[in-house]
């Protein structure tokens, strides 16, 4: 089967965080395959998810192309920040306390991000807004929008983790009832349930 790249894969976390955490496509049983395949992906799943704009996008994809190594070494830091926050959702969804160096090293990323933070004036008075246009800015935008969810933890429903085979997304539980179990009752919800009908069929058949 073909991997799903960045704009096909479904944004089922009910987060931008979440939703980048899933850009790989199985974390449980197997790893992979990465969504994120070049630079490029990571511009434009920002660009899907609404943290960037489509003139930063533009111009993060010329500052991309003109300068690869650079580029390049965004990218796996932009995915190992990844898998740090898979690893501090993932403590939520236990109900484990996260590793200390996994806490020392989210603080530093949030460091960096806020560091590029600036009050900047509007017609109607201030906002807040960026003074990085740089190769990583995808990642701090993410990054911040993490420490919010992550902070809002008293305010919201826990993040909860696709039981799934080959699945391991991460997702809000905004259910009604607050009974989500999947990542998405049409797959993973769907093959659970044939393959518990196949293994109750085999049962009976022998």
């Amino acid at each position: 089967m073909k991997p799903k790249t960045v704009t096909e894969i479904r944004l089922l976390g009910g987060h931008p965080a979440l939703d980048f955490a899933n850009t790989v496509d199985a974390r449980r049983d197997r790893w992979g395959p990465d969504a994120l395949a070049t630079y490029g992906d990571l511009v434009t799943w920002g660009e899907r998810v609404e943290v960037i704009d489509p003139a930063l996008a533009q111009q993060l994809r010329r500052e991309g192309a003109a300068e690869p190594s650079e580029a390049s070494a965004a990218l796996e830091r932009a995915k190992a920040a990844r898998e740090l926050l898979y690893l501090v959702f993932l403590a939520e969804v236990r109900g484990a306390v996260v590793e200390p160096a996994d806490s020392a090293a989210l603080g530093r990323l949030v460091d960096g991000a806020l560091a590029q933070r600036a009050l900047v004036p509007i017609p109607q008075g201030f906002a807040w807004g960026w003074t990085d246009g740089g190769l990583d800015a995808v990642l701090h935008r993410v990054v911040l929008v993490a420490a919010d969810l992550l902070a809002s933890r008293s305010d919201r429903r826990a993040v909860r983790e696709c039981p799934g085979a080959n699945c391991g997304w991460l997702f809000l539980d905004r259910s009604r009832g607050g009974r989500r179990h999947w990542c998405s009752d049409e797959t993973c919800g769907t093959r659970s349930r044939v393959e518990r009908f196949r293994t109750k069929a085999g049962k009976d058949a022998s």
